[in-house]
C-alpha cells in the first residue's frame, strides 16, 4: 500500500490532472459551439485527449520503449466521437514480456493522474489472450475491442489484437447474434424508444448513441452494410445534443432530462426545446430503422449461409401487384418497373402492413426515388388504398415508420413534416404528435364496424392533430384547417371532405361534453346534436375517433368512468336525432326508368345468353352483367368473381322486369386482365345447372387460411352487425352487413339468402377499408317484405355467413 501511495503521489501533478477542465473548456468556446461545428469539437477534444495521454504515457515510461507494450483506447475515444466529459476507456496491451511487478507498477502511473482527473475511467491490463477471452465471455466488452485504437506504445501489440478480436468476432458472429439482439432488446425495454421519451437517455434507449455502436459491429462482421448518409448524419444530431448536455450540466450524463432542455436547445441553436427535442426524436427514428434493417439483413445472411448447399433461387410469395413476400420483407417482383404504376407505393405499403413484414430497404428507395407522384387530385384507387392503409391494424405502425423513413409520407402528406416528431408536454400523452396520430388510426380501424365509412374515419384519426404546430391556439381549429387541402388534394368529394373536417374540428367535443357537463342534461344533448350537424352517421364516426384518440393517448386519456358519460351521451344523442329523422337511412333503389340496358346486351339476350361487358376506370374494371334473374343468381356472379381472383369493391345488383342488371367494380391482384368470355361461359353452365365452375370455392378451405392469415391485421375485431333498416316506405326489406371483407364473402351471403328461400330485389355493396358495408333489399318468395320471423333467420345465415369467412 505504500509503494502505491508514493506512486500516485509522484504522477499526481502530470497535465492530464487537468483534463477535464480542458476538455469541457474546449467544447464550450464559441468556435466550438457554432452550429455545423460538432464534428470539429469532437476531433479536437480527442486530439487534446490523444496528446495529454501520450505525455503521461511519456512520463510514465520515462521515455523508454517497452518492447510488446502499448496503451489503446476503445469506445468513443477510440472512435473519436467521444463528448466532453464521456469516460475514458483504456487498454494496456501486453505480449507478456515484461514482467509483472513492472507492468502492474505502469499501470499504477497511468491510472491514479487520470482518476485525479476529473474524468470517469474504465481500464484494464490485458494480453491478447485474455482480450479474446474477455471478448467471448461478456458481448459488450467484445464490441467495444472492435474499435481499439493506438495511443501510445508498441503498434505492433495493438494491430495484432485489433486483427485477431475482428477475425473472432467474424468467425462466431452466427452464434452470437442472436445474443446481440437479445441484448439490444433487453436494452431497449429498459431505457425505452428514445423518440418517444420526453427525458431520453441518448445512449441506451432505443435509437440511441449505443446503437451505432451495434450497427458498426455489424458492418465489422460482414453482415450489414457500413453506416453511411443520412444514419451518420442522424448520429451526429445525437452526438451534438449529448456534447451540450454535458456543458450545461458539467457532468458526463447522457439523460436528457427536462430542467437542462432550454439551456441545450440554446447551445445547440435551437430556436426552443421542443424543436431541439424533435431532432433528437427525428434522429433517433433514423438510428432505429437503421438497426431494425440491419438486424433483419444479419439474420437472412445468418439463414443463407446455415442452409445454403447449392445455389438457391429466392422463394417469393406472391402478395399480389407484383409485390412478393421474401424473408420476412415484402420486395418488388423481378418484372416490376416502378416508374410506370404511381399507386405501387400505396399498394406496397398496404400489403407490408396486412402481413406485418417491413418493406425491404431496396424496395422502400426504390419506391421513393422511381414511381412517379400521384396525379392531383388523387384517383379513387388511390384513396381505396389509402383507407385500406389506414385500416391495417397494427401493422401501420411499422410500415408508416417505412414510408416516412423513405420520403414517401412527405411526398404525400408535406403537412406532416410540421408535427413530424414533436413532442408533446403532456402527462396523458406517450407518444409525440406524428406517431399519436398513427396509433389513433390503429385503434379506430378496431371500431370500424361502428361506422359507415371507416374510410373517412382512418383518415380523420390521421390528421385530426394536424394543427399541433409551433404557435398555433386551438390545435382542433388549426387542424380543420390544415386538413381540409390536404382532402381536396388526395380527391375526397366535397361532402366527405367537409364531414372529415368537421371530425377533425370536433374531435374534442364529446368527451369535454361527456367529462365536464352534465352528460343527460337536453343543452348536453343539444350541443352534441349541433357538433355532428343532426347527421347520425357523424355521429357515429366523431364517437368512433374519440374512443380511437384517447385509447391512443394512453390509460389516463381512457378509462372506465369516461367511457361511460361518453356511452351516456352518445345514447342520448343517438334518440335526440332518431326522433328527428329515424336513425339510419338506406341507400335509395335506382328507379327502373333509370337503369339502361345495352343495346348490344339485348341482342345477346335474345339470343339466349347471358350479356357481360367490361370497361377499364384506372386500375378498376367495371364488369356488367344483364341476364334473366333467377333465385341464387347473386351468389353465383359473386363466386365467379371470386373463382377467376377478381377483388370486388363495389357493386349495385338491381333487377327491372325480370332482368338483372348488374355493374360490379372489381381489382385484379394479378393485374390480369378481366376474362369475359370465361364470366359468360361459367354464368351460362350456372344458369343450366352445372356447378362446376364454382368448384374451386367449396375446395377453397386452405385458400381462405392463407387470406385470413393475411388480412388478419386489418380485420376489425367484434362481431358481425347485420342492420334491419327502416325500409322509408319501400316495399322490401332492408338488411345492411358490416363485416370484414374476406375470399368469397358476398358468395357466401348470396348463397345463405337463398337457402332461406330470400330473394336479392337490389343491392349495394361496398368495400370501405377492408371492411365490407352490404345493403340488401330483400323480398320473399311472393314478392313482399319478409315476415318477422323469416327476417331472424335471415339475419342469423348472413351473421353465420360472414362469421365462416372471417
Amino acid at each position: 500500500m505504500a509503494t502505491a501511495t508514493a506512486s500516485r503521489a509522484a504522477a499526481t501533478p502530470a497535465t492530464p490532472s487537468t483534463l477535464r477542465d480542458r476538455r469541457l473548456s474546449l467544447a464550450g468556446t464559441r468556435e466550438h459551439t457554432a452550429r455545423g461545428a460538432g464534428q470539429a469539437r469532437r476531433g479536437a477534444v480527442t486530439a487534446l485527449t490523444d496528446t495529454s495521454l501520450r505525455e503521461l504515457w511519456a512520463e510514465a515510461t520515462s521515455g523508454r520503449l517497452l518492447p510488446g507494450v502499448a496503451l489503446a483506447a476503445t469506445g468513443s475515444l477510440a472512435r473519436g466521437d467521444g463528448g466532453p466529459l464521456s469516460d475514458l476507456d483504456l487498454v494496456l496491451l501486453h505480449e507478456g514480456r515484461v514482467p509483472e511487478g513492472e507492468l502492474s507498477a505502469l499501470a499504477d502511473r497511468l491510472w491514479y493522474p487520470l482518476w485525479d482527473s476529473g474524468l470517469g475511467l474504465d481500464h484494464s491490463v490485458r494480453s491478447l489472450s485474455q482480450c479474446r477471452k474477455a471478448a467471448t465471455d461478456d458481448l459488450t466488452a467484445a464490441v467495444g475491442l472492435l474499435d481499439l485504437r493506438l495511443l501510445a506504445g508498441d503498434e505492433e501489440v495493438v494491430t495484432a489484437v485489433r486483427a485477431a478480436l475482428a477475425h473472432d468476432w467474424r468467425a462466431n458472429a452466427r452464434k452470437r447474434l442472436p445474443e446481440l439482439v437479445e441484448s439490444a432488446q433487453a436494452r431497449h425495454a429498459r431505457f425505452g424508444d428514445l423518440a418517444q421519451s420526453l427525458a431520453p437517455d441518448l445512449k441506451e434507449a432505443r435509437g440511441g448513441l449505443r446503437d451505432m455502436t451495434i450497427l458498426r459491429a455489424l458492418a465489422v462482421a460482414w453482415l450489414a452494410e457500413r453506416p453511411r448518409g443520412e444514419v451518420l448524419a442522424a448520429y451526429d444530431r445525437l452526438l451534438d445534443v449529448r456534447d451540450a448536455l454535458h456543458v450545461v450540466t458539467g457532468r458526463g450524463r447522457t439523460r436528457l432530462n427536462l430542467p437542462d432542455q432550454d439551456a441545450v436547445a440554446a447551445l445547440t441553436s435551437e430556436p426552443d426545446s421542443d424543436t431541439m427535442l424533435a431532432g433528437v426524436a427525428t434522429a433517433a427514428r433514423a438510428v432505429a430503422h437503421d438497426l431494425d434493417a440491419a438486424l433483419r439483413s444479419a439474420g437472412q445472411a445468418q439463414r443463407a449461409r446455415t442452409l445454403r448447399v447449392r445455389t438457391r433461387r429466392p422463394v417469393l410469395t406472391p402478395l399480389g401487384h407484383g409485390l412478393h413476400a421474401h424473408d420476412g420483407e415484402v420486395v418488388l417482383g423481378p418484372r416490376v418497373d416502378p416508374a410506370r404504376d404511381a399507386l405501387l407505393p400505396l399498394r406496397a405499403a398496404v400489403a407490408s402492413a396486412r402481413a406485418g413484414m417491413p418493406l425491404a430497404p431496396a424496395t422502400a428507395a426504390n419506391l421513393a426515388s422511381r414511381c412517379p407522384d400521384l396525379p392531383v387530385p388523387w384517383p379513387q384507387d388511390a384513396r381505396d388504398l389509402l383507407g385500406d392503409l389506414l385500416a391495417a391494424g397494427p401493422g401501420l405502425v411499422d410500415t408508416w415508420e417505412d414510408l416516412d423513413q423513405a420520403g414517401l409520407v412527405s411526398r404525400w402528406l408535406p403537412e406532416w413534416d410540421d408535427v413530424r416528431s414533436r413532442p408533446q408536454r403532456n402527462g396523458i400523452h406517450r407518444h409525440t404528435v406524428d406517431r399519436h396520430c398513427v396509433e389513433t388510426a390503429v385503434e379506430a380501424s378496431r371500431l370500424a364496424r361502428e361506422v359507415a365509412r371507416p374510410d373517412l374515419l382512418g383518415v380523420a384519426a390521421l390528421l385530426h392533430d394536424l394543427g399541433k404546430v409551433a404557435g398555433a391556439g386551438d390545435h382542433s381549429e388549426e387542424g380543420a384547417t390544415r386538413a381540409r387541402p390536404v382532402l381536396e388534394r388526395w380527391g375526397y368529394p366535397p361532402e366527405e371532405v367537409e364531414t372529415v373536417v368537421a371530425l377533425v374540428r370536433r374531435h374534442l367535443t364529446l368527451i369535454e361534453l361527456a367529462t365536464r357537463r352534465d352528460p343527460e342534461d337536453p343543452a348536453t344533448v343539444t350541443a352534441a346534436v349541433e357538433a355532428v350537424a343532426d347527421d347520425p352517421e357523424r355521429l357515429a364516426l366523431l364517437r368512433a375517433l374519440t374512443e380511437a384518440d384517447a385509447r391512443a393517448a394512453g390509460e389516463q386519456a381512457w378509462s372506465s368512468w369516461r367511457e361511460s358519460l361518453l356511452a351516456r351521451l352518445v345514447a342520448g344523442t343517438r334518440a335526440r336525432l332518431a326522433d328527428a329523422q329515424g336513425s339510419v337511412r338506406p341507400i335509395p333503389e335506382a328507379e327502373p326508368t333509370q337503369v339502361v340496358i345495352p343495346a348490344v346486351a339485348r341482342g345477346e339476350l335474345a339470343a339466349g345468353h347471358p350479356w357481360v361487358g367490361v370497361e377499364r376506370d384506372g386500375s378498376v374494371d367495371r364488369v356488367s352483367v344483364v341476364c334473366p334473374d333467377r333465385p341464387g343468381l347473386f351468389a353465383d356472379m359473386a363466386g365467379l368473381m371470386a373463382v377467376h381472383g377478381l377483388e370486388v369493391r363495389s357493386a349495385s345488383i338491381r333487377t327491372v322486369d325480370g332482368l338483372a342488371v348488374d355493374d360490379w367494380h372489381v381489382v385484379s391482384p394479378a393485374e390480369d386482365p378481366v376474362d369475359l368470355d370465361a364470366l359468360r361461359r361459367g354464368l351460362a353452365r350456372l344458369g343450366a345447372g352445372d356447378r362446376a365452375p364454382l368448384a374451386a370455392l367449396d375446395r377453397r378451405a386452405p385458400r381462405r387460411a392463407l387470406t385470413a392469415s393475411s388480412r388478419s391485421a386489418s380485420a376489425a375485431p367484434g362481431q358481425t352487425r347485420v342492420l334491419v333498416v327502416p325500409a322509408g316506405g319501400t316495399d322490401a326489406t332492408v338488411l345492411e352487413v358490416r363485416a370484414g371483407d374476406a375470399f368469397g364473402l358476398l358468395h357466401d351471403l348470396g348463397r345463405a339468402l337463398t337457402a332461406e328461400g330470400v330473394s336479392v330485389r337490389s343491392a349495394h355493396v361496398a368495400t370501405y377499408a377492408g371492411q365490407t358495408l352490404d345493403t340488401f333489399y330483400l323480398t320473399d318468395a311472393a314478392g313482399e317484405p319478409l315476415s318477422p320471423g323469416l327476417v331472424g333467420r335471415t339475419v342469423s345465415a348472413l351473421i353465420d355467413a360472414c362469421d365462416g369467412a372471417s
